[in-house]
């Protein structure tokens, strides 16, 4: 029999649980055939989804006034993709979202494509007043009638600018402000206030390259330099670029980091976002020597090495009190995004991930954690100092916990060169699996047996993984699930792993399965999150 103590924790509306053991491992027939609704399975509890219709790429991210403003691909009309709109919500602590009216509409010039946003302090625009600022968006107009004519030159940048917080737009009347220098793809223009050489920056995507564009005021823009031919993934098309400065973490020092998604040749199929680091000189990004070796044995490093993270970038505006840089990407894959099986809405965000440059061992590395303010809705703590793992066994099931909303972190210690994998699964034979090949040096997560899969033959065709160099003797891990999702954040986000899946009922079951020889999981704390 398993003892269990429960003791009341001071100042939270929680029970703390200790076990004694490891919950056994077996498992009950499941008695209860309830039928579920799609709302009920499959919308995430935390993760901004829009009420209804399609979504992919974030778009125009800033903060200002208290809020935080996520716009987004969106087509309201249909659950796939089509004349493609801004869709708006905002939030006041990055998890509980507000869908508000449709930002941008097509127009006569086009659909309109992903772009980004910024805040005019100085009101460098002339659109506002040092009063009442002007928010101003740059996106791409896409002309459908100009690319089945067969021209090259059927995307455009545009401008249109706010002056109530982003609730209404403008569409400046001298659109296009940029033209097509007769390039194909070109598109996803990003804004970056460069107080280093007081100058507007943007970066966008330019087929197999990236073109930098300088200006003073927001409306007229100068070319300055391009970057990417030959350097990194090219697999695919370059789309939705970032580029901003990040100080190195624990020094005074500065670098310039590039996000730059592709699509196809992410590391295990489809979409995926790598990046670059290095250093600007006001016109030109040169990518750091180190850093550059390590692309090259690579192939490419990338922010997130699961299949549904695509297209992310930062949020501008965020203020230097705060400090932080904050991301969030499209957590789907173009490979399946338009057959998943929700009809209601297609797509989600991943949680917001504030990003950190690292350099160790003379390597810069950029590591994502979930924004901090998710601790904000744990509603019940689980923990277990030391477990001795020598056996399959189930850590926690659903009578102690709802496993639809987690937050949980643990250490692996004593590792050796042997497999070590985790799962989440239920009485319906679904499971996801996860964990780490310490033998063969690769983190994976496997979802072949996770549910509904045969929507697409490329969801489930193979295991996804992400490669390190050397293997390791202990290991930290946080996973965030929200019930069709997984993020894993191995060695405080230092890799990355974040894959959606379709169950046929809830997860009931966190697992661990047998090593060859016996390690510890250590200081496991399993968080369930509320969100009523």
């Amino acid at each position: 029999m398993i003892k269990i103590k429960i003791f009341k924790y001071v100042g939270m509306a929680c029970c703390i649980v200790f076990f004694s053991s490891v919950v056994s491992c077996k498992k009950f027939s499941a008695l209860n055939t309830k039928s579920y609704s799609e709302k009920e399975l499959y919308r995430p509890n935390f993760h901004f989804t829009p009420k209804k219709g399609w979504m992919n790429d974030p778009n125009g991210m800033f903060y200002y006034n208290g809020y935080y403003h996520l716009f987004y691909q969106y087509y309201p009309d249909s659950n796939v993709w089509g004349p493609m709109h801004w869709g708006h919500a905002i939030s006041t602590d990055l998890i509980t979202w507000i869908e508000k009216p449709i930002a941008l509409y097509p127009d006569e010039k086009g659909y309109i494509f992903s772009g980004s946003a910024v805040v005019d302090v100085k009101n460098t625009s002339g659109f506002g007043s040092l009063q009442n600022p002007p928010m101003v968006a740059m996106f791409t107009y896409h002309d459908m009638k100009k690319e089945k004519a067969g021209e090259t030159n059927y995307q455009s940048q545009g401008i249109a600018y706010s002056l109530n917080e982003g609730l209404t737009w403008t569409k400046y009347e001298a659109n296009p402000i940029i033209k097509n220098p007769n390039i194909k793809d070109f598109r996803d223009p990003k804004m970056t206030w460069d107080a280093f050489h007081q100058q507007w920056i943007m970066v966008l995507a330019a087929g197999d390259k990236t073109m930098f564009y300088g200006s003073k005021n927001l409306k007229n823009w100068e070319l300055l330099s391009d970057f990417g031919k030959d350097i990194g993934a090219h697999g695919g098309v370059w789309e939705c670029p970032d580029f901003f400065p990040i100080l190195v973490d624990g020094t005074d020092d500065y670098k310039w980091v590039m996000l730059l998604s592709i699509n196809p040749g992410g590391p295990n199929g489809g979409s995926a976002t790598q990046y670059f680091v290095g250093d600007f000189d006001g016109k030109k990004f040169t990518i750091d020597e180190s850093f550059s070796k390590d692309v090259k044995q690579q192939k490419g490093i990338f922010i997130d090495y699961g299949r549904d993270n695509y297209a992310g970038v930062t949020w501008s505006n965020i203020s230097e009190v705060d400090g932080r840089k904050l991301f969030i990407g499209w957590m789907s894959n173009w490979q399946y995004a338009q057959k998943v099986p929700t009809e209601t809405w297609r797509s989600s965000m991943t949680i917001p991930r504030e990003l950190v440059l690292e350099k160790v061992g003379g390597h810069y590395t950029v590591s994502s954690k979930p924004v901090k303010e998710l601790q904000n809705y744990v509603a019940k703590t689980i923990k277990k100092e030391t477990l001795k793992i020598d056996k399959e066994a189930v850590l926690i099931d659903k009578s102690l916990i709802d496993l639809s909303k987690l937050d949980i972190n643990f250490s692996l210690k004593n590792l050796k060169k042997d497999t070590y994998t985790f799962s989440f699964s239920n009485d319906s034979n679904n499971s996801i699996q996860f964990g780490i090949n310490n033998k063969e040096n690769y983190f994976f997560i496997d979802r072949s047996k996770s549910g509904k899969v045969d929507f697409s033959d490329l969801f489930a065709n193979k295991i996804s993984k992400a490669p390190f160099k050397v293997g390791f003797d202990k290991m930290d891990l946080r996973i965030i699930v929200d019930k069709t999702s997984i993020e894993i954040f191995y060695n405080n986000g230092k890799t990355v792993m974040s894959e959606i899946f379709f169950p046929d009922k809830p997860m009931e079951y966190f697992s661990v399965s047998k090593a060859k020889t016996e390690f510890t999981i250590d200081n496991l704390i399993i968080n369930q999150l509320n969100f009523n």
